[in-house]
């Protein structure tokens, strides 16, 4: 994980602010509860597979060659290639100039692909199934795969919003040698229980609103991604893990 010197050997070149660096990680902490969310629906009712996670779906495709579960493979695949796809077309959206300005119509699309997943889910009563849960999956695999490219691209170096096994072992090695606690790092990882869990109990007890909730952050996100609450004093949209 990337991290800034408390010392600054440049005295003109102003340092983040309180209130946007507070802004940008409530922007990831939002992005990761949405990850989170969208993972539990995924799994809970869309194949029992992972829309965030391919080291995971890696090994669920393994697993399900080697047992002939030939409908787990077809899922974990979809939701594979859905990645695919949003990391691809993000990254391609992010690259050029105006890289704040870029990322904001990279959100646009993740947010897009959320709503349109959200009014489909809704009209099959928060029940798909058949082709249409195969649709969805694809479609909710392309948002977090976008996600995850955009924070890619735009992100300090060791940053992610989706996949979180690098910022753990981090946290573990962080603490193993200095003794120090990543605030950001736990944030990220908290809200991911967070979402997950809220996911779970959604798609359990109102599983009609259950796409809301990672539409909604994102949306929030976006929103916030226009004003200077998203963006640290050098106009980047995430904050430096601490």
């Amino acid at each position: 994980m990337a991290d800034e010197s408390d010392t600054d050997p440049a005295p003109k070149r102003r340092r983040p602010g309180r209130a946007a660096g507070s802004g940008g990680m409530a922007a990831a902490v939002a992005l990761t509860v949405a990850t989170g969310a969208m993972d539990a629906i995924s799994f809970l009712a869309l194949g029992g597979v992972f829309t965030s996670v391919m080291t995971a779906n890696l090994s669920l495709l393994g697993m399900s060659t080697a047992s002939l579960d030939a409908t787990r493979a077809r899922d974990t695949a979809v939701a594979m290639a859905g990645y695919i796809v949003g990391a691809l077309l993000s990254g391609r959206i992010v690259r050029g100039p105006r890289p704040a300005w870029r990322a904001r119509c990279a959100l646009m699309v993740e947010l897009l692909a959320l709503g349109g997943l959200w009014a489909v889910w809704a009209a099959a009563g928060g029940h798909p199934s058949g082709g249409r849960q195969l649709g969805l999956l694809a479609v909710a695999a392309l948002a977090m795969g976008g996600q995850s490219g955009l924070v890619r691209a735009v992100g300090p170096p060791g940053f992610s919003t989706t996949y979180l096994t690098g910022v753990l072992t981090g946290l573990l090695v962080d603490v193993a040698r200095s003794g120090t606690v990543g605030r950001l790092s736990m944030a990220l990882l908290g809200a991911l229980v967070v979402g997950a869990a809220a996911g779970g109990l959604l798609v359990a007890h109102a599983a009609r609103a259950a796409p809301a909730l990672p539409t909604g952050l994102v949306a929030l996100v976006l929103l916030a991604s226009v004003t200077s609450l998203a963006r640290d004093a050098q106009g980047r949209l995430w904050p430096h893990a601490e």
